[in-house]
């Protein structure tokens, strides 16, 4: 099992670690905020806190967060100390480090200094938004590529009582099919061809934008 360690509890880096921990996963959470810490323990968000300051290297060798695999650093307003914090995880050898930015300039720097991963939280909340304004009937919009997408959309009227088969999903829409939302909440993962869609479905498909669209508009 991975180690996971998450560095700042504020909105972006409690959600990343309540998410860990509500999938099972092993964690461990810093912050210098005695009380954001313990709260997030009471709340039952995380299971493992320390109140540390993780710019300081040798509280971090203590921990021994060298052992982690993979490293959220999700300070908030303080660039500097997201800057620190990302350098000395880096020199400790964690092999993958995610980082929040909060502009593009802060981005750059956090990836000279080893950053594997940069993120915008405020620039991707903007964007689904946005998004779904436009397309109200897809629920989920993720760009993985320049042309593909993974989209959760609503099954169209169309589409209720056919089975994928049937459908031809794939020679007819180029979209493929990778699973299907049952309106009990039940996930179906690789439907087969006589797996029928009905009224409430939302699928999960791997498509492009254009073709995201016209589904939709079905």
């Amino acid at each position: 099992m991975k180690q996971f360690l998450v560095v700042g509890l504020g909105r972006f880096g409690t959600s990343v670690a309540s998410t860990l921990f509500e999938n099972d996963e092993s964690i461990l959470a810093l912050d210098k905020n005695e009380d954001i810490v313990q709260e997030s323990i009471n709340n039952n968000l995380i299971d493992n806190g320390i109140t540390v300051d993780a710019t300081d290297m040798n509280t971090l060798k203590n921990l021994g967060v060298s052992n982690f695999d993979v490293a959220f650093v999700c300070i908030g307003t303080n660039i500097q100390d997201s800057i620190l914090i990302t350098l000395n995880l880096k020199e400790l050898g964690i092999p993958k480090i995610i980082a929040k930015a909060l502009t593009e300039a802060h981005g750059k720097v956090l990836k000279k200094i080893g950053a594997d991963e940069i993120i915008f939280p405020e620039v991707y909340m903007g964007q689904r938004v946005a998004l779904k304004e436009i397309d109200p009937n897809i629920l989920e919009h993720i760009k993985f590529s320049d042309k593909h997408i993974l989209v959760e959309i609503k099954a169209p009227n169309k589409f209720y009582g056919k089975t994928l088969e049937k459908l031809a999903l794939r020679k007819k829409y180029n979209i493929n099919i990778i699973g299907i939302k049952r309106s009990d909440k039940e996930l179906e993962i690789n439907p087969m061809g006589d797996t029928k869609i009905e009224n409430g479905d939302t699928l999960i498909a791997i498509t492009d934008s254009k073709t995201a669209k016209e589904l939709e508009e079905l």
